[in-house]
């Protein structure tokens, strides 16, 4: 229970619906749409399109999404995998034979087709009530009159401004008076207000074809890019099952690959064979069984994950209890683990919703660009910010993540789902790159095995042990701090919070909802 004494957040309570979101105002634009009559799909997409222009550093309509949807709480759940592919001509040998060995995060040859707006669609055509049409208003009133930036996405702006002046147009339409937009400056964007209409009135068709896709092809190709119209004709979103797992009686679920949500699944098979509650949830022991496991699970998915149309992967066999059991037999309490040092190419920004409506359907999403602004390359006339989501791809030739035509990344966000006898009893996810999968098994753990409320399973410290050094936030107790390195824990403080995250927890007895949204973030929880 909170210490009302102390400075913080109560969770939010409602019986209808609710929405908890990174941004208040697209939390609004949400509980609008639930109580026009729209389902949890509907407000996700109408906050989501929203935030596409009022958090450019994270998302936007260049960029990818991923979906779980359950119907009613308790009907069949279905993961909607809506991530960009490489061009048709993105050949590892092409590469190579320039010599690039990595794709260079701001260049065109980083850009993805980007997905979510055909995700948006698809998703919208099997649950939702409403059409772009009406969703995408929001959106557009801000592109056109203008919005206020708030301070978290201030602080993103400033810290990217350097990317930023040597971007593809983004002096234009992100550097206002050429600098980084601060808090309380209003931001219009009318190139991509009329963009949003357009495809407001001509629905997914006229992102993936005609002028829209035009202007971002010609953008793409004229800085080297091999984008055809082709490629953007061609895109199309994977409606699959969801995979899971079991941790303390629940039931999780995550999209399938390219999707990262295995990984957290591996960390949660890893942690289940501990008694997290022996040990205090800021303790040295908690944060090394927690890296422990990360360094585990990301090995793996580094190792065996990649595009599944492309290359079998074993789900069933990651997620067997004796592959946990391989590994749990090697973790020691006493020192650091020996394995090799992974590092993933990505670590990039997000946004991240969850919405259950006054007929608990649940709706888990999630929106990103990649790193923080993309690639910095915005379409000439069409005002779009493109991801650099193919900057996930390894130029490797045999490795699962290599680069080649058609070909999805592996990527990094990941929307979950917890269940209970079939019924949805949470509704989360957490932003932040490589954090993704930690961040989710962090604030799941916190409130299956720590009894916290949504709100404090948010808030409470963070650490992230990335490419060999445990990076964590200043609330993380020093005690734990030093303890970690007398374990062999490389650490060190961050410049900036880990993530951010929402979450909504469904009480079916009581017939209520309860909501948490972090603070690392400008959002909020709200609900009718």
């Amino acid at each position: 229970m909170r210490n009302f004494h102390l400075a913080g957040r109560s969770t939010v309570h409602t019986q209808n619906g609710m929405i908890a979101t990174s941004h208040p105002l697209a939390a609004l634009a949400g509980v609008e749409v639930l109580k026009a009559g729209g389902t949890a799909a509907d407000a996700a997409i109408a906050a989501s399109a929203l935030l596409a222009v009022i958090e450019p550093q994270s998302t936007g309509i260049g960029g990818d999404c991923f979906a779980l949807v359950q119907p009613r709480g308790e009907g069949k759940i279905t993961a909607y995998n809506g991530s960009g592919r490489a061009p048709m001509a993105a050949r590892a040998e092409w590469y190579l034979e320039r010599k690039i060995h990595s794709v260079p995060l701001t260049s065109a040859h980083a850009v993805s087709i980007p997905g979510a707006i055909d995700a948006w669609d698809t998703i919208l055509r099997d649950h939702g009530k409403f059409g772009l049409d009406m969703l995408l208003q929001p959106a557009i009133r801000a592109a056109e009159e203008g919005y206020v930036v708030a301070p978290r996405i201030a602080f993103d702006w400033k810290n990217q401004f350097e990317k930023l002046k040597k971007g593809v147009n983004t002096d234009r339409y992100l550097l206002p008076h050429g600098k980084p937009a601060a808090a309380g400056d209003v931001i219009r964007q009318p190139e991509l207000a009329q963009t949003l209409r357009a495809i407001a009135k001509g629905g997914r068709d006229a992102f993936y074809s005609g002028p829209i896709a035009e202007d971002m092809v010609e953008t793409l190709r004229s800085i080297g890019g091999l984008h055809t119209l082709e490629d953007f004709a061609a895109h199309t979103t994977e409606v699959t099952a969801p995979i899971g797992t079991i941790y303390k009686g629940c039931d999780v679920w995550q999209c399938p690959p390219n999707g990262p949500g295995i990984t957290m699944l591996v960390m949660l098979n890893i942690l289940s064979r501990y008694d997290l509650t022996k040990f205090d949830p800021l303790s040295i022991e908690r944060f090394h069984l927690e890296a422990e496991a990360a360094r585990i699970a990301y090995m793996m998915r580094e190792e065996h994950v990649g595009d599944p149309a492309h290359m079998k992967i074993e789900v069933a066999k990651i997620l067997a209890k004796e592959f946990a059991d391989e590994h749990i037999s090697q973790i020691r309490m006493d020192r650091l683990l020996n394995l090799p040092n992974v590092a993933p190419p990505m670590n990039p920004s997000t946004v991240y919703i969850t919405v259950v409506d006054k007929d608990r359907n649940v709706c888990s999403f999630i929106n990103s660009i990649a790193h923080a602004f993309g690639a910095a390359i915005v379409s000439n006339k069409t005002g779009i910010l493109l991801q650099n989501r193919a900057g996930g791809f390894r130029i490797q030739p045999g490795h699962p993540n290599c680069i080649g035509p058609g070909k999805r990344p592996l990527h990094t966000i990941i929307p979950a789902l917890a269940t209970k006898g079939g019924r949805a009893i949470l509704s989360f996810g957490v932003m932040g790159g490589q954090y993704q999968p930690v961040g989710q098994t962090h604030v799941l753990t916190n409130i299956l095995d720590y009894g916290c409320d949504v709100q404090e399973a948010i808030d409470m410290p963070r650490g992230l042990h990335y490419e060999g050094v445990y990076q964590l936030e200043d609330g993380v107790p020093a005690a734990t701090v030093e303890g970690l390195k007398k374990l062999g824990h490389k650490t060190t403080n961050l410049v900036s919070p880990l993530g951010g995250g929402q979450a909504i927890w469904i009480d079916w007895d009581k017939g209520t909802l309860t909501g948490g949204s972090d603070p690392r973030k400008d959002g909020c929880a709200l609900g009718y």
